[in-house]
């Protein structure tokens, strides 16, 4: 058989299958793996939209308490001086 027409038997070929597969399976995982990345992503900030809300209302409250503390101290102090 002549050298133009016998297939080729070089390492490289025969590595093309393998590695063209190893590829395609690779490229699955990074769009895999990025899509989780995003998705976490969003769920981090979402839960950092909440915590921030949450803060919120912890510092109105306490805000509430101090007011009302310093109104109950002003209400004790007249009271005391009739």
């Amino acid at each position: 058989m002549p050298a133009a027409t016998r297939p080729s038997s070089s390492p490289l070929h025969r590595l093309a299958g393998p590695v063209a597969l190893c590829t395609l399976v690779l490229t699955g995982c990074g769009a895999e793996v990025a899509g989780t990345a995003a998705t976490v992503g969003k769920l981090q900030a979402e839960q950092a939209s909440q915590a921030r809300a949450q803060q919120q209302q912890i510092v109105e409250g306490l805000q509430k308490a101090q007011e009302a503390g310093v109104q109950r101290a002003a209400d004790a102090a007249a009271s005391a001086g009739q």
